[in-house]
C-alpha cells in the first residue's frame, strides 16, 4: 500500500524576502542582547569576587 506523499509549504516572492529580514533582524538584535548579557554576567562575577561569594 502506497502512502501519499504530501509538498511541503514554501514562503515565495515578497513574503519570503520579508520573513527572511525578520529573521535576520531578530538574530542581529539576540547577539546585541547576549553581548549586553556578558557584560552583565561579567560586572556581577567582579562584584561577586570582591565579596568573597565566588
Amino acid at each position: 500500500m502506497a502512502i501519499a506523499i504530501k509538498s511541503i509549504p514554501t514562503l515565495q516572492g515578497e513574503l519570503a524576502e520579508e520573513f527572511v529580514k525578520k529573521a535576520d533582524a531578530s538574530f542581529h538584535n539576540k547577539r546585541q542582547s547576549q553581548k549586553a548579557n556578558d557584560k552583565h554576567f561579567t560586572s556581577l562575577n567582579n562584584i561577586l569576587k570582591k565579596a568573597n561569594m565566588k
